[in-house]
C-alpha cells in the first residue's frame, strides 16, 4: 500500500499550491493521508485541488483497487463533536455493524455540518475457511488449490441468453454466497471422479472480518461511531440536526438495534453559552442600577440603558461584516468592552454635569 498507493498520491498532493504539511499512514489494505493547508486557502477549493489530483494519479494505482480513492474535509486536530454507540443485546454483533455501516453511518453523512463518521470496533460480517492439512495431503491438495477454487464460487454475472424469434432472454443467477452453511457444499475439486467439497477437508464458519479490534460501550460489545464536523461548520446546530435525526434513524433499523449516545461536546459550550448570555444581562443590569443609584435620575439611567445594548448590537454587526463568528471568546469581550465604554461615558456626563452645576 505505501509503494504503490500512498507514494503516487503523495506526489500528486505536494504538486498542490497552499500545502503545508502531509502525513500519511499505510497499513494493511488501508491508506490515510492527510493533507493540511494554509490558514487563508478556501476548504471548498482545497478539496477540488484534492479531487483534481487524485484523478491524475489514477492511471499510477493499481487496477484491483476494490474502489477509488475518496477525501474528507476536515480539521485533524478537532475533537469528535458526537459519540453514538450501536449496540443490541439479541443479534450478532456482526449483524449490528452492518446496521451501522449502511444505515447510520450513510444518512448522518449527510446531514449539513458532518465532514465524515468513523467507525470504531468495525466488525464487518465474513465467511472463514478452516482447513485440515492432513485431510489436504492425503488426497493430494495444496492451500492454494483450494484458495484458487473458492475465488471463482462466488459471483453475480450473467450465465448467458435464450435468443428467439423476435426477443433474447438474459439468464442471470445470483451465485453470492452470504452465510456460512452454502459453503460446506462447495466443490473444490475432483479426485478418482469424485467431488471433493469444503466440509470434506475442513468447515466454513461465520465470524467477523478483522478479529483483532473490538469496541465497547457501557460494559456491552458495541459499534462506536465518531462524528466529526467540517471546518466552519456550527457545533451546536450540527449536533441539533444528528439528534434530530435520530428517532428517524432508529425506525430504520430493527428494534433490537439501539442507539445511545457516548459523548457530546456541545454539553459545555452550551453550558458557556448560557453563562455568557446570564451574564451579560446581569452586567448591563448591573450598571443601570449603580448609574442610577449615584446620578439618582431617572433620565440621565436612561442613557446608559440605551447606549450599552446598542454597543453590543453595533459590536457584533462590525463582527458580522469581518466575517468573525460570535465564540464565546469574542461575545464576552465584546460584553466587557461595551460595558467599559459605556460606564466611562457615563461617569464623563456625570462630571461634566456636576461642574456646570458649580459654575
Amino acid at each position: 500500500m505505501a509503494s504503490s498507493v500512498t507514494a503516487p498520491l503523495e506526489r500528486q498532493f505536494a504538486q498542490i499550491p497552499g500545502v503545508t504539511q502531509m502525513t500519511s499512514s499505510s497499513t494493511l489494505g488501508n491508506s490515510s493521508i492527510t493533507v493540511q493547508f494554509d490558514l487563508n486557502r478556501n476548504i471548498d477549493g482545497a478539496a477540488q485541488d484534492i479531487q483534481t489530483a487524485i484523478n491524475a494519479a489514477g492511471g499510477q494505482l493499481p487496477k484491483t483497487l476494490p474502489s477509488p480513492p475518496t477525501y474528507r474535509k476536515v480539521n485533524p486536530a478537532d475533537a469528535p463533536i458526537l459519540g453514538l454507540a450501536v449496540h443490541s443485546d439479541s443479534l450478532p454483533i456482526t449483524v449490528v455493524d452492518d446496521y451501522a455501516e449502511n444505515v447510520l453511518v450513510q444518512h448522518i453523512s449527510q446531514i449539513p455540518g458532518v465532514a465524515q463518521v468513523s467507525i470504531s470496533g468495525q466488525q464487518k460480517p465474513s465467511v472463514r475457511i478452516q482447513v485440515d492439512p492432513e485431510e489436504l495431503a492425503s488426497i493430494g491438495l495444496g492451500l492454494e488449490d483450494v484458495r484458487a477454487a473458492l475465488t471463482t464460487v462466488t459471483t453475480d454475472s450473467p450465465k448467458g441468453s435464450i435468443d428467439g424469434a423476435t426477443r433474447t432472454f438474459t439468464i442471470s443467477a445470483n451465485d453470492q454466497l452470504l452465510s456460512a452453511e452454502p459453503w460446506n457444499d462447495v466443490i473444490v475439486a475432483y479426485k478418482k471422479g469424485a467431488p471433493v467439497r469444503v466440509r470434506d477437508i475442513g468447515q466454513a464458519i461465520e465470524g467477523p472480518e478483522n478479529t483483532k479490534q473490538s469496541a465497547w460501550a457501557n460494559g456491552k460489545r458495541a459499534i462506536n461511531l465518531m462524528v466529526l464536523k467540517q471546518p466552519g461548520a456550527n457545533v451546536v446546530d450540527t449536533v441539533d440536526r444528528i439528534k434530530a435525526a435520530l428517532p428517524q434513524l432508529q425506525a430504520a433499523i430493527p428494534p433490537a438495534v439501539k442507539v445511545d449516545i457516548l459523548s457530546d461536546r456541545t454539553t459545555t459550550i452550551r453550558a458557556s453559552i448560557s453563562d455568557v448570555k446570564f451574564t451579560l444581562v446581569l452586567t448591563i443590569a448591573l450598571v443601570v442600577m449603580v448609574i442610577f443609584v449615584f446620578l439618582r435620575n431617572f433620565w440621565a439611567t436612561m442613557i446608559p440603558s440605551v447606549t450599552v445594548p446598542l454597543a453590543l448590537v453595533g459590536t457584533f454587526a462590525v463582527m458580522y461584516l469581518f466575517g468573525y463568528s460570535l465564540d464565546n471568546l469574542s461575545l464576552m469581550g465584546s460584553a466587557l468592552r461595551s460595558v467599559s465604554s459605556s460606564t466611562t461615558r457615563s461617569w464623563c456626563w456625570r462630571t461634566s454635569t456636576a461642574t456646570s452645576k458649580k459654575g
